[in-house]
């Protein structure tokens, strides 16, 4: 059996590890030389557990097999080329498993076709060190407890994802959805506020979480997501701990603001990698995440000014190639709570 990961960055690389311990056919597909290099010479380092793992990694220009399952892990913005891509690397009877972050599954549908598709949500996280090393940094009990969910895209229970459960179970626990919309915009939520706010603020989850303005609007942001998600037609699914319904409203939001803290406590730690894309001077995935949002509430005449204010000052940041100050987009959120 031949693996790809797709994109085999910070998710990917811890990813790769695990797989190869278990699997001789897993390539980590990448574009960086430097960090193929790194990982063909010394192996995949995951700092956290601190394992090394021999691993096969290659560049998309080179491959000359075909795979089995592929696992995209790339950033939206460059789905048109890598789709392009996979299409060519896919056998005719391989699985393509989406694991990108928000909900591409419908642009996805149009370069693949849906039956060769299986969708998932990541629940952990990760940070790039350098070639070839990824910081895990979610917990690791809960890493190996619930790293991912994954699904058939009509909710149904196949021998095939089945057998990709027990595959992925080697990397974390894993867990089949019934509601894949659901899992993808319940993972939205937490992408949009956290993920969103790390961007803007320049922080962690931690930082976020500490600040008692950037955890109202957090509150805000995750009742706009659920709000518009709602109006899409989508039926929130739990996500371990988290009911993205119960943040319908605002009510109780006292409430809210002493639980979300201890909600995200074991993702304290991560950086967004929005933000880390802006350090590098890199483009982000702020339309496919909080822009999603914008333009589902638009549509649906929902007003949503904390995901536009997210949105807009990372696109000011990325436009700039600069990241954003930290008191100075706490100022502008406490402003739009203000107002």
């Amino acid at each position: 059996m031949k693996i790809g990961i797709y994109g085999a960055g910070s998710l990917g690389t811890i990813m790769g590890a695990y797989l190869s311990q278990q699997y001789a056919g897993v390539d980590l597909i990448d574009t960086n030389r430097a960090h193929i290099e790194a990982l063909n010479t010394t192996g995949a380092h995951v700092i956290g557990p601190d394992l090394t793992q021999a691993v096969h990694a290659i560049h998309p220009d080179d491959i000359t097999e075909m795979y089995d399952i592929v696992l995209l892990l790339t950033k939206q913005v460059y789905n048109e080329p890598v789709l392009a891509k996979v299409r060519t690397i896919l056998k005719e009877d391989g699985i393509l498993v989406s694991l990108q972050n928000g909900v591409p599954e419908e642009f996805i549908q149009q370069q693949i076709p849906r039956e060769r598709i299986i969708a998932g949500s990541v629940e952990f996280g990760a940070t790039y060190v350098g070639p070839g090393e990824s910081r895990l940094t979610s917990d690791y009990e809960h890493f190996k407890t619930y790293a991912m969910q994954i699904g058939e895209l009509d909710g149904k229970k196949t021998d095939r994802i089945i057998h990709l459960k027990e595959i992925l179970d080697h990397i974390g626990g894993t867990e089949i959805s019934d509601n894949l919309p659901g899992t993808k915009w319940s993972k939205l939520v937490i992408n949009s506020t956290f993920s969103g706010l790390s961007a803007a603020c320049n922080g962690t989850y931690g930082d976020v979480l500490d600040h008692p303005v950037l955890l109202r609007a957090a509150i805000h942001t995750m009742q706009e997501v659920v709000e518009v998600g709602h109006a899409h037609g989508i039926i929130f699914a739990p996500m371990s701990t988290f009911e993205p319904a119960a943040y319908a409203t605002l009510d109780a939001i006292d409430e809210k603001l002493s639980t979300v803290p201890q909600l995200m406590h074991g993702s304290r730690d991560l950086e967004a990698s929005m933000l880390q894309d802006l350090q590098k001077g890199q483009p982000t995935e702020i339309r496919f995440i909080n822009g999603i949002v914008t333009m589902y509430g638009n549509t649906y005449d929902i007003k949503t000014p904390f995901n536009s204010l997210i949105q807009e000052i990372v696109e000011e940041a990325q436009a700039a190639k600069t990241v954003p100050n930290f008191e100075t987009s706490v100022a502008r959120f406490a402003a739009l709570l203000n107002a």
